[in-house]
């Protein structure tokens, strides 16, 4: 189950995994083609060329291999989709659901991942 967007997809949680030990800033948008996901995804695009420090990616929601994102404990309360989490040197540093502006998600990116 791959996504239909530009960004890189992530099809198993051993590919999520393997993404947070390679790059010290991941951003990861667990969602569907669905109106509240979309907006994130092509933001997500966009700002790939300005924060190349960050690898962006995408994990289809439904996929049993989204289990990863979706029992994380900080995620546990989200009723919305996407849940769209933050990985700095491994470890949650943020987590959000449902959709969300350029500029929430810029404000993450600069407070989590300066540089």
């Amino acid at each position: 189950m791959v996504l239909p967007t530009n960004l890189q997809h992530l099809a198993t949680a051993n590919d999520l995994t393997k993404t947070i030990q390679e790059h010290n800033h991941v951003m990861v948008c667990c969602g569907r083609m669905g109106p509240m996901c979309i907006p994130v995804y092509g933001i997500m695009e966009e700002l790939q060329s300005e924060y190349k420090h960050v690898a962006f990616r995408d994990m289809a929601f439904d996929s049993p291999e989204a289990h990863i994102i979706r029992n994380l404990p900080e995620c546990r309360g989200f009723m919305g989709i996407p849940f769209t989490v933050y990985y700095k040197d491994g470890k949650v540093v943020a987590a959000t659901s449902s959709i969300q502006s350029r500029d929430q998600i810029t404000s993450i990116l600069d407070r989590e991942f300066k540089g």
